[in-house]
């Protein structure tokens, strides 16, 4: 689940993302890894948009994530680091290991989780924030434009 997690970009599915670079990566002491890449994406904007709202139509990325072996857990943190007055997203996703058969349980048989450890899955959460502090009437539009696009997204993956 790790190494797919980070081998997302670049491919070629995702040709909005024009670079993708390792800014640090370290081990905790408690032997979680922790990795910074800064995210080069490109986008356009919507027709309604006033000329010059922002000055390009590519915006870097700050990802910032945590792999757990030990929770069997990935947690990543992604905001954009310009435009964000135009409009800041947030993102927050979690990716832990599920086994089927055992979760919700509270009593439960050696030999059920035994055959559940093959039939391992991943429990995805995604939470999104999305700001404008655009102002001039124009706030609420770009926030409903960011969200809409957001659920688009997450809709196709």
């Amino acid at each position: 689940m790790s190494l797919a997690f980070f081998l997302r970009y670049p491919n070629p599915y995702a040709s909005h993302v024009i670079s993708c670079d390792v800014i640090s990566r370290e081990f905790t002491p408690s032997g979680s890894l922790l990795t910074t890449r800064i995210i080069l994406k490109t986008a356009t904007l919507p027709r309604w948009a006033p000329r010059g709202i922002v000055s390009r139509s590519e915006s870097w990325i700050l990802e910032e994530s945590e792999v757990d072996p030990h929770g069997k857990v990935v947690r990543c943190l992604t905001r954009n680091l310009d435009h964000v007055k135009s409009m800041q997203v947030r993102e927050t996703q979690t990716f832990s290991q599920v086994e089927e058969g055992c979760v919700g349980f509270f009593f439960f048989t050696f030999a059920s989780c035994l055959n559940a450890i093959f039939q391992r899955k991943t429990l995805q959460t995604t939470e999104a924030s999305i700001v404008s502090g655009f102002g001039w009437g124009l706030t609420k539009q770009i926030e409903n434009y960011g969200l809409a696009r957001f659920r688009k997204n997450v809709q196709r993956v």
